[in-house]
């Protein structure tokens, strides 16, 4: 990974080189993870581009959804094993200015960084759908996992890599959000074992919603894209939001103590009205997010 100590992340700015961003159709930010020629492996630099890029959706109030997806064969790699980052490898003995990057203190700030992709992803008021076109590995799965709905290409590939280069497979929030999509029994496989799951067992485990031909993975991811935004802005937020909690949420009383107060909430705003309204004259919404 392209990461010279945790100064590399503090204080390089974001270059956005590394994730393009396209809308393909309003409301719809498509970011792609441009590192093709390194099956989108997760540099340095493309760890600040993503967060940026995230950081960018966050604060536009006209993107309804995100599309996450890879340039080329892959969706993305884990993280750049040719270029590893400091917390994976010890300084020359002698060289203190190598051991300061490689403290403690810095391989947890590289560790973060990493890490917090995924509760961004998960924080993000609009809806993220990965459009996983080919291998998703180590940190690449952790950012399928992360995003609300996962649309794979018939070459799609999944494992949690981490225990295959000497760590814990328990990383980036992957053993907390796998186990909620297949199960306790088949998360501790797959973290065991970090074997890959092709996209039809995938499937039929309930890791990814749909599978689609090869190359059909974004166009697809656009089609639900597209059905999403035929909702309305707040409840599509809200829906989201109480989703994800309902996970961490111990009681079903909790739980729909959550939701009685997000449904009132919502029934207040003038976009229930409109959709409501057009429902009953047959007509598209027009929506003002208000």
């Amino acid at each position: 990974m392209l990461i010279n100590g945790a100064a590399y992340l503090r204080d390089t700015p974001a270059s956005g080189r590394t994730v393009r961003a396209e809308e393909p159709a309003p409301g719809v930010r498509l970011l792609t993870l441009d590192r093709e020629h390194r099956l989108n492996a997760m540099s340095g630099e493309l760890i600040k581009d993503l967060h940026a890029a995230l950081d960018d959706v966050a604060l536009d109030d006209s993107c309804r959804v995100v599309v996450l997806t890879g340039a080329g064969r892959a969706f993305c790699a884990g993280l750049d094993l040719y270029e590893p980052p400091n917390r994976d490898a010890g300084p020359p003995a002698g060289d203190d200015e190598a051991a300061g990057r490689h403290s403690p203190q810095a391989r947890m700030h590289v560790q973060q960084a990493i890490a917090s992709l995924v509760p961004k992803l998960r924080n993000l008021r609009q809806p993220v759908i990965a459009a996983v076109n080919g291998p998703a590995s180590g940190g690449g799965f952790a950012l399928a996992l992360a995003s609300d709905v996962r649309v794979a290409s018939a070459t799609a590939r999944f494992n949690a890599a981490f225990v295959k280069i000497g760590l814990s497979g328990c990383d980036i929030g992957v053993s907390w959000l796998l186990p909620r999509l297949v199960g306790a029994g088949p998360s501790h496989e797959l973290l065991l074992t970090g074997r890959f799951v092709e996209a039809e067992e995938a499937l039929r485990i309930g890791l990814v919603n749909r599978v689609v031909d090869e190359g059909k993975a974004v166009e697809a991811a656009l089609e639900t894209a597209a059905q999403i935004c035929a909702n309305s802005p707040m409840g599509v937020w809200m829906t989201k939001e109480v989703a994800w909690s309902q996970l961490e949420v111990s009681s079903l009383q909790a739980g729909i103590d959550l939701e009685n107060r997000t449904q009132i909430l919502t029934s207040y705003t003038r976009d229930h009205a409109e959709q409501a309204a057009s429902f009953v004259e047959r007509r598209p919404p027009v929506y003002t997010d208000s």
